[in-house]
């Protein structure tokens, strides 16, 4: 968590208390800019803090937990229980996100300190961007739980190491992770107003319906096949340009001959819900497969 955020109650006790801790660290400086009395005791034992309880103070623990100075003192407290009275506070509960602050100061410290990554740019990184995408999708089609908890991480590496990136750039077109974290929060709003105004909605239908108006009128009202992305796999920029024009009242592709036609062809006998691409994939396994156990 950054530091300072804390709970109520534990600002209630560092502001009233002395609080000792045994080294400087992000959170000593924020409890003090705060209006705390911070003192650093590098060697603290537990007389240490009872000496310092009159009648209340405050161990501000180190990242580890200060295992040895806690057993210290409750077998102290343990032996002598009228000495004092021990007490375990949590200063903050981390809502869901919460490591995603230390993902970005990871990303910058590699940036800054990692000789191939600094001679990184956004274009000779894009091939690690689909490299990192495929995987993650390989995972999910295997149905490897774990194999897609660490491909997210290096997918989102990626978008870690992008936004960093984009700082380095000309005032006039810099931007960074927040300015993406700000814009995903702008557009989920206005594209879900069903979610976020309380907007009636009959069905998924017009939700999708929904969607689609509003990221038009984003774009300033598109040609039906203005922002595809052409550098998609084939069987998937087929379906996505097929359904982009039956969404506009456009014809099915004309009847062709060649290899190209047949394969829209049979993307757009599929359907919308089909995933062409996929079945191809699973077909190419299953092949694999059996090539593999042939004598």
């Amino acid at each position: 968590m950054p530091a300072g955020l804390l709970t109520a109650a534990a600002w209630d006790v560092v502001r009233a208390h002395p609080v000792l801790t045994g080294a400087e660290n992000e959170h000593t400086a924020a409890l003090r800019a705060a209006g705390a009395a911070v003192t650093v005791v590098p060697d603290a034992t537990a007389a240490t803090l009872l000496d310092a309880a009159q009648p209340v103070a405050v161990w501000l623990a180190g990242p580890g937990g200060d295992e040895s100075l806690a057993r210290e003192l409750g077998l102290r407290l343990a032996r002598e229980p009228g000495l004092a009275e021990l007490e375990l506070m949590y200063g903050s509960w981390d809502p869901p996100g919460a490591r995603l602050l230390d993902a970005v100061a990871v990303t910058d410290r590699l940036q800054s300190s990692d000789p191939w990554r600094r001679e990184q740019t956004h274009r000779t990184l894009a091939k690690y961007l689909l490299e990192e995408a495929y995987e993650a999708y390989d995972a999910i089609v295997a149905g490897d739980h774990a194999a897609v908890r660490d491909e997210m991480g290096d997918v989102l590496l990626q978008v870690l190491f992008h936004a960093q990136l984009a700082q380095e750039l000309p005032e006039d077109e810099r931007w960074n992770v927040d300015d993406v974290a700000g814009d995903f929060v702008a557009k989920m709003i206005r594209r879900n107003p069903h979610v976020f105004a309380d907007t009636p909605v009959e069905d998924i239908e017009e939700i999708i319906a929904t969607w689609e108006r509003v990221k038009a009128e984003e774009k300033g009202g598109r040609a039906p096949l203005d922002g595809v992305t052409w550098s998609l796999p084939s069987l998937t920029l087929a379906a996505k340009l097929l359904s982009r024009a039956r969404r506009h009242g456009l014809p099915e592709p004309a009847p062709s001959d060649t290899l190209g036609g047949r394969l829209l062809a049979l993307v757009a006998q599929a359907g919308e819900d089909a995933d062409a691409e996929a079945a191809l994939r699973e077909e190419l396994h299953r092949y694999a497969d059996s090539v593999a156990a042939a004598p």
